[in-house]
């Protein structure tokens, strides 16, 4: 087997400093420490050439296969559902097949997502199917997807564990489609996006799969259905505050921090949730003429703000926190395991605002 497919290097050790508060460093730290090894063995069952792109994707290898020490993403998911799983009360290696899975599927879903949006980079370089080619990159999807579903099935539990996932990956595909389309939408009149339809797409394409980690954790971890439910919840609820968060950085975040120009989601034309509010205002007219030509992003996002856009939006992102809390204040467990899933949900939502 080639040398990317063994144990990954750390790709933490590489964030930027400013990134990770230290409660929040040690988490997720913690969590990959734990599920690294499983990850490496479960990508080393695919086939080489699928598993060197998979490698590639998780920041393990360039192509070819030589080792690379590239970021392949915080590992969010895979603590959520570490620490869903302690939540329940669980040993946090109970957590582990389920983190190895949602890390498979959100891998899957991003090589996708990078081909049907065109986006040429993720993480500061080639996507996988700009390095290797569309085709390769949608097969290395697919085995992903289905390496993830052979690691649950195998589990004790692992049929509830599979079809808590399917119900998840429904959502997030029913998500991606309303993205895809709201893209064709107009900006004005009958058919343009209500902020209601973006908080349900929203919370399918971002939350679905956040809540499927944390419930997955407390599925294997042996949790009683109200538990399940309620992480779930709170994965969802999280999706939505994080897609709204990551709203207003695409607009008015630190292009140090972001890697992103300032107003790029102005400049490529996003319907995104400050957008949105400020479009059903009675500035909506005079942004939607800004937005048409994309000529003027400075002037759009000023006019975003004074119509309170973004103070809407942050707004917004407030609510589904407290609901958040709700959902935790309804789970049973040890408040080391709860204080540390607000540790790490605290950080997802306060990026640098």
């Amino acid at each position: 087997m080639a040398p990317a497919l063994s144990t990954p290097p750390d790709p933490v050790a590489h964030a930027r400093p400013q990134e990770l508060p230290g409660d929040a460093h040690q988490i997720l730290e913690r969590c990959r420490a734990l599920v690294r090894p499983a990850l490496a063995e479960a990508v080393a069952r695919l086939h080489p050439w699928v598993g060197e792109m998979a490698a590639y994707s998780f920041g393990w290898c360039e192509v070819g296969g030589a080792p690379a020490a590239a970021s392949g993403g915080k590992g969010v998911r895979q603590a959520l559902a570490v620490l869903g799983a302690e939540a329940a009360g669980a040993p946090a290696r109970a957590g582990v097949a389920a983190a190895v899975a949602v890390e498979l599927v959100h891998t899957f879903s991003l090589l996708h997502d990078d081909i049907m949006d065109g986006d040429t980079d993720r993480r500061r370089r080639p996507a996988v199917w700009k390095a290797y080619g569309t085709g390769p990159a949608v097969l290395a999807g697919d085995a992903l997807f289905a390496l993830a579903v052979e690691t649950l099935a195998a589990q004790p539990g692992g049929a509830a564990a599979v079809r808590t996932l399917s119900v998840a990956l429904g959502d997030l595909v029913r998500g991606q489609a309303d993205d895809l389309l709201f893209a064709d939408r107009p900006w004005t009149g009958p058919r343009r996006v209500r902020p209601d339809e973006y908080r349900a797409m929203a919370e399918h394409k971002t939350g679905a799969l956040l809540g499927c980690a944390a419930a997955l954790g407390a599925v294997l971890g042996g949790a009683a259905p109200e538990t399940v439910a309620a992480l779930d919840r709170v994965g969802r609820h999280l999706g939505i505050a994080f897609q709204i968060v990551d709203d207003v950085l695409g607009i008015w975040g630190d292009p140090r921090v972001t890697g992103k120009p300032v107003h790029s989601d102005l400049r490529e034309r996003k319907k995104t949730f400050p957008v949105l509010v400020t479009l059903g205002s009675p500035s909506g007219g005079r942004l939607a003429t800004l937005l048409e030509t994309g000529d003027e992003p400075d002037a759009a996002a000023a006019l975003i703000e004074e119509a309170g856009g973004r103070s809407a939006a942050m707004a917004e992102a407030r609510r589904h926190l407290a609901a958040v809390e709700t959902a935790l204040a309804g789970v049973p467990s040890a408040a080391g395991a709860v204080g540390e899933l607000r540790s790490l949900l605290g950080f997802l939502v306060r990026r640098d605002l």
